[in-house]
């Protein structure tokens, strides 16, 4: 590996833009130019010169890790060490493969920032890497006033979140013979550069999550667009609303949605706000595009699914492959379609004959996720896994019972007349009206003849 970091030195040429380029000539002028950076070379800059221009925006881990990284770099491939400041061609050739390099650059950089010796490193030091990494993306969006809205809980440690985050995103690194050892043990397996790299490739976010420290963390004056990353919050000015989901959770479920729709998220419906009635459920998140919904179980559990159209009151399926299941604690993870079957979404009130309630996966009363018409209880059930989705059991228990749930819509609010909107719900309310009189709605037709109905006996 030190062949092939030596190689990169000497080849290296820089991938940014002249306009780019100037910046980080500015940046790195003005961290050579401060005065804790008097004891070193007039063309470099020391730890506590970085330290000082990045302030309190970055953890101080994170600031070092930077620093280490970027001094541990040798050009020619003939230092014996790393160097005690940052030259000029140091800080470029970082920033060039942090910011624009490929999966193997930033790969390169990523061992540097975390081990001072060639080699493998152990998987845990990419664990406690990934961790700082997600921690410092939370503080430095809190530090710049740049959550879009979003909160972020405070306390003492970590939040419980980032750790959450940073196991998901661990997950996906290939330890080679790993899965045959216990849990602990899997910590002591060696990775090497291609097992990062193939890392980096394969999770997206951890190029993203650099992107966002550099940007932010040494507010550099080039384009870093953050819209599709955290999403604005739209609740109605006249409510305080505080969600079940924090700054990381969005992001992780943002980061699964078309591109489209990742920019605003808009509160459709909270149990808080509305109350605990399906009615009203249903009458905030009809007709109101695709949309997120989360629920919050008595064990603490959080998880959801994604609805890609918007929501209609009637007893056959909708939606299509584009929907899926997620879970936000105790883990992060998405669920996607199958192609087994078709039963996405699921949204039927007062029929006698089928189930009443929203649902997403599975079949009836075998839903992956399930909200009964009798707001509050609900269900979740894989044996050993949903049939759409290839979810698990998404609550701590497969019946239960919730106290919180929030819709928010997703992507701009779609384009309706004021009388469309009327129509609908005088539509939805005579519909109701009539089936629960046994009359059919020529708009909401009865069960019979349905032909989504999946065959008897048939696991979730």
């Amino acid at each position: 590996m030190g062949n092939v970091r030596s190689q990169l030195g000497q080849k290296f040429c820089s991938q940014f833009l002249p306009e780019e380029q100037a910046e980080i000539d500015r940046l790195f002028d003005a961290l050579s130019s401060e005065k804790h950076s008097s004891d070193t070379s007039p063309r470099s800059f020391s730890l506590k010169a970085l330290k000082s221009h990045i302030g309190e925006a970055l953890p101080l881990e994170m600031v070092t890790r930077l620093y280490d990284g970027m001094r541990r770099v040798d050009l020619m491939g003939k230092a014996k060490g790393p160097s005690e400041s940052i030259s000029r061609e140091q800080f470029t050739m970082s920033m060039s493969h942090l910011l624009k390099g490929n999966s193997e650059e930033k790969s390169l950089m990523i061992l540097k920032m975390i081990s001072a010796t060639e080699g493998p490193v152990k998987a845990r030091e990419i664990q406690k890497f990934t961790e700082d990494l997600v921690g410092s993306v939370v503080h430095v969006l809190n530090y710049r006033q740049e959550l879009r809205g979003w909160t972020q809980k405070t306390g003492l440690g970590p939040p419980p979140r980032v750790q959450v985050l940073a196991a998901q995103l661990f997950s996906e690194m290939d330890l080679r013979g790993g899965e045959k050892l216990p849990g602990p043990q899997q910590l002591d397996c060696e990775c090497d550069l291609a097992m990062v790299e193939a890392w980096v490739f394969r999770v997206p976010h951890v190029a993203t999550f650099l992107s966002v420290v550099i940007h932010r963390g040494f507010l550099l004056r080039l384009p870093l667009d953050l819209a599709t990353l955290v999403p604005e919050r739209h609740v109605d000015q006249e409510r305080v609303f505080e969600s079940v989901l924090d700054i990381l959770s969005v992001i992780y479920i943002n980061s699964h949605l078309p591109r489209e729709q990742r920019h605003r998220w808009r509160l459709l419906f909270s149990s808080k706000l509305h109350g605990h009635s399906f009615t009203q459920l249903c009458g905030h998140i009809t007709q109101q595009g695709p949309c997120v919904v989360l629920v919050e179980d008595h064990d603490g559990h959080v998880f959801g699914g994604f609805a890609s159209c918007s929501w209609e009151v009637k007893p056959q399926f909708q939606g299509d492959d584009t929907c899926f299941l997620f879970s936000i604690s105790p883990r992060m993870a998405v669920y996607t379609s199958t192609g087994y079957n078709d039963h996405y979404m699921y949204l039927n009130h007062r029929q006698q004959t089928i189930p009443n309630g929203l649902g997403m996966g599975g079949q009836h009363n075998y839903f992956g996720l399930w909200i009964d018409v009798d707001f509050g209880k609900g269900h979740s059930k894989a044996k050993p896994k949903c049939t759409t989705y290839s979810s698990p059991q998404l609550s701590a228990q497969e019946n239960f019972r919730f106290e919180k749930m929030e819709v928010w819509g997703v992507g701009d609010a779609p384009v309706l007349q004021q009388e469309d909107i009327d129509s609908y719900h005088h539509e939805l309310e005579t519909s109701m009206t009539s089936l629960s009189l046994g009359r059919r709605s020529p708009r909401f037709p009865s069960s019979q003849g349905q032909e989504q109905q999946e065959c008897p006996g048939q696991e979730s």
